[in-house]
């Protein structure tokens, strides 16, 4: 197609905003869902603001969904930024006349959403009740450059991009196992003993982290009989009472079922960051929910470093 100097000034707004979400999540159908329209208008709208800049946004592949052309890629990095600055333009006429609102995405590791967040982000909703929340608490990478989160707490410091980050809390984790694991299998004593021992642990392939490989720490090759893809997984095996595991104290020492095992010699600790985009750290309900995150995890120190 010949290129069109059509000035961004001069676009449909309403369609790049489908450009975007296409861009994000590379699916028109879930681009749909996420937008609340269906396929046909995701569609039609792109390949309206394609006529209008008389250029090609998206190549379609079978396996990749829609990836962007050269001239997409352009187009992203300056709709993303006059998307940013209509959000803080909109809180800034508002200003205090009327309560934070919108929407905000969480990526997270599963155990941290799931055991840590999950109790306390109701009440944050309850102080700002227009602000919703979608808490994305899985076992893999949540992308900020994809936008398939706005605030991410991982495991690793992003180490490029535009972003900003920061250490959120220190946590640790021990080794647990029920009493009647205990009862039936060989005593431990000191770190040596453990070689008698199975584990359950991470499949190893699908590890989505080197932080996570903490038990080659004290076993070059730990018998690993039943793995998963999360702590979750990790944790109701542990409590069946077949298996050693290590976890997270957050999770592990609020359960009565679960003893600690070798507590002096077995004790990790690892680092949670949170990071969001440059742009987005701007608008005040991300700063308010990551305050709040901050102030959480202070006050739980406790609790994640295993001492509660």
């Amino acid at each position: 197609m010949q290129k069109n100097t059509k000035s961004l000034s001069e676009l449909n707004w309403n369609d790049v905003k489908f450009f975007l979400e296409v861009s994000r999540v590379r699916k028109a159908t879930l681009a749909a869902k996420r937008l609340g329209v269906d396929y046909t208008t995701v569609s039609r709208r792109v390949q309206a603001l394609e006529r209008s800049l008389n250029t090609l946004l998206f190549e379609k592949s079978k396996h990749a969904g829609f990836v962007l052309t050269e001239e997409g890629q352009t187009l992203l990095s300056h709709a993303e930024a006059i998307e940013s600055m209509m959000l803080s333009a909109q809180e800034q006429v508002s200003g205090g006349t009327t309560e934070l609102s919108g929407r905000i995405r969480i990526g997270c590791t599963e155990g941290f959403g799931n055991f840590f967040l999950a109790p306390k982000l109701s009440e944050f909703q309850t102080r700002y009740p227009m602000i919703g929340i979608d808490v994305l608490a899985v076992p893999h990478f949540v992308s900020l450059s994809k936008r398939e989160a706005d605030l991410a707490i991982t495991l690793e410091r992003p180490t490029s991009g535009p972003y900003v980050s920061s250490r959120l809390c220190d946590y640790r984790l021990k080794l647990y196992a029920t009493q009647d694991y205990l009862n039936a299998h060989e005593p431990i004593r000191c770190i040596n003993d453990l070689h008698q021992h199975a584990f359950i642990t991470y499949v190893e392939d699908l590890v989505f982290s080197d932080q996570l490989h903490y038990l080659q720490h004290y076993l070059s090759s730990p018998s690993s009989p039943l793995c998963f893809t999360g702590v979750l997984g990790q944790y109701y095996s542990a409590l069946a009472g077949h298996h050693l595991a290590i976890l997270p104290c957050f999770i592990a020492a609020k359960d009565a079922r679960l003893i600690e095992v070798l507590p002096q010699e077995v004790v990790v600790t690892n680092s949670f960051w949170i990071s969001c985009r440059q742009e987005l750290r701007q608008l005040k309900r991300i700063r308010v929910l990551w305050d709040y995150l901050r102030e959480l995890t202070e006050q739980q120190q406790a609790l994640l470093m295993g001492r509660a």
